[in-house]
């Protein structure tokens, strides 16, 4: 059963749920961000945790349904992940959301994309020009948002702004609307600031692939 929670200021929603079909509540005109909760297991994050920074992922491909796991497998290989069970794991749950991510998009390719950030990526509020994308942490803190209601005087505060910012949970995957999706959409959000902390973030980001104009 899926237990989901509402926050809403008039029409504009953000949904937490413990099923993966919240995120297909992201096609609805009034949600903004769609929260899958997800629990991994405890041995894969410690495994994460310890593997050195330039072991983990950081590259960008285009996939359909066919490729999506050849082309993770290439990007594993180039960081030289270590194989075995856990990258496995690892592997098999970036495929999976991949492939919710385009059913959902009704799209028949993906724009991949895995991060490993050490800085202060992205830290300024704001919002994404794109009709949705799936972002999900793997290591370290998760991406911040602002409540909808609130997002007009976070952009225009930005570090000024004391409202408040909650955050993805670790292995969450947040469908976050964009400001393509229809006039005055678009849930505003950041990277947590982590400059100087000693802290690095793996982050996978799914998009529709960008059209090529000739």
């Amino acid at each position: 059963m899926t237990a989901t929670l509402e926050s809403a200021t008039r029409e504009a929603l953000v949904l937490h749920g413990y099923a993966p079909a919240i995120l297909e509540r992201i096609r609805d005109q009034a949600v903004e961000l769609a929260i899958w909760e997800r629990e991994l297991p405890h041995d894969f994050a410690q495994w994460l945790d310890a593997l050195p920074a330039e072991n983990l992922p950081d590259a960008r491909a285009v996939a359909d349904a066919n490729s999506v796991e050849t082309t993770i497998t290439a990007m594993f290989d180039i960081a030289r992940t270590p194989s075995g069970t856990m990258r496995d794991l690892l592997l098999d749950d970036i495929a999976g959301l991949a492939r919710r991510f385009m059913a959902i998009m009704d799209s028949a390719q993906v724009d991949i994309r895995l991060e490993t950030i050490d800085h202060d990526a992205c830290w300024k509020f704001h919002r994404d020009c794109v009709e949705a994308r799936l972002l999900a942490t793997y290591r370290g803190p998760g991406t911040q948002w602002v409540p909808p209601a609130l997002g007009d005087a976070a952009l225009d505060r930005q570090k000024d702004y004391r409202g408040p910012v909650p955050s993805l949970s670790r292995f969450a995957a947040g469908m976050f609307k964009g400001s393509c999706a229809a006039p005055a959409s678009g849930i505003v959000h950041r990277s947590p600031p982590i400059d100087g902390a000693g802290v690095t973030r793996l982050v996978l980001c799914l998009n529709l692939p960008r059209p090529i104009h000739h």
